[in-house]
């Protein structure tokens, strides 16, 4: 397993290397720039070619790349057009915030995708199978915007139970227990709408493998020497049953990434994927930059991931 791991890390370098490539010339093929970013109408074509000399933008595309791709190795990002700050500082004000919801959500979207999966499948052609395929499917067609705005309309509007939107409070000063609780609650719209949209899909795929899997001969064994179905389901089936929804969540991976998108812009929520967002409305190239890269590099590690938990939950994967 550690060689096949360190393999699959070097192999992720020149990966990295072409998508770092395409993205930096996906992003200089858009219209825009730092002039238009800072637009002053009273700028003349000297003062624009002199903006764009400050930024580095006269020079050809590759001495670009390479000065880019030398910054970016030591974690220097550069510096924003819009706000003038470092990208890293915004990256580091915006990250915590996306690492949390993130996690939040795919925590949540695993454990009910698992059990209600686990159970429509137990109980399969029952009114709880049909019940829980219903919902599902209405979850699959419900756009991310107007779940959120759903959800805002009625835990936040009608019945005053839950923040509109934002991370915090504004206005009170709060010790530290009642300040995470405030932040925990800010978090439960934006999760359960992220988590809502994941959720549906996989249960599905959930149902379907454990299906699969109790039909299987060591299933039939195990009912036969009088294994209580409890068990059966979690001892024997549950943990073969996963692993087709492990390669199905890591290849969803960049769809949670584009569904945090729109979560974090409706409700508010100060992370990394409000910051593209304002960023590509802007063409502030090189905090989308700094983000495409890292979103990259996130997928290649969680494809990682999803591979080790192939050996973890099934014994008889191994790599060499």
């Amino acid at each position: 397993m550690g060689r096949y791991i360190i393999r699959r890390l070097l192999q992720a370098i020149p990966l990295l290397f072409l998508l770092s490539i395409f993205v930096f010339l996906l992003i200089h093929a858009m219209p825009g720039g730092p002039e238009q970013v800072i637009f002053n109408p009273h700028l003349d074509a000297a003062g624009r070619a002199a903006l764009r000399a400050s930024f580095g933008l006269d020079q050809p595309l590759p001495v670009q790349y390479i000065k880019w791709l030398g910054n970016m190795l030591t974690g220097n990002f550069g510096f924003s057009f819009q706000t003038k700050q470092p990208v890293t500082d915004l990256l580091n004000e915006r990250f915590p915030n996306t690492l949390v919801l993130f996690a939040a959500a795919l925590s949540i979207a695993l454990v009910m995708a698992v059990l209600l999966g686990s159970l429509s499948a137990q109980r399969q052609n029952s009114a709880t199978d049909y019940t829980l395929t219903a919902l599902s499917y209405f979850g699959l067609a419900m756009p991310a915007f107007l779940l959120g705005l759903f959800l805002q309309d009625v835990f936040a509007v009608q019945l005053h139970w839950l923040p509109v939107s934002g991370t915090q409070t504004l206005g009170f000063s709060f010790d530290f227990f009642n300040g995470l609780l405030d932040r925990g609650l800010h978090l439960i719209l934006p999760t359960m709408a992220l988590a809502t949209l994941f959720v549906a899909g996989w249960s599905r795929f959930m149902r379907s493998s454990m299906i699969d899997v109790v039909k299987q001969d060591y299933m039939r064994t195990a009912r036969a020497k009088g294994v209580s179905p409890r068990a059966m389901l979690f001892q024997h089936a549950l943990r073969n049953a996963v692993i087709p929804l492990i390669t199905v969540v890591a290849i969803d991976f960049g769809s949670i990434a584009g569904g945090a998108v729109i979560t974090e812009g409706i409700f508010a929520w100060p992370g990394m994927g409000q910051l593209f967002f304002n960023s590509l409305e802007s063409r502030d190239f090189p905090v989308l930059l700094a983000i495409l890269v890292i979103g990259a590099t996130f997928v290649i590690m969680f494809n990682l991931i999803a591979d080790i938990l192939y050996g973890v939950m099934d014994p008889r994967i191994r790599y060499s």
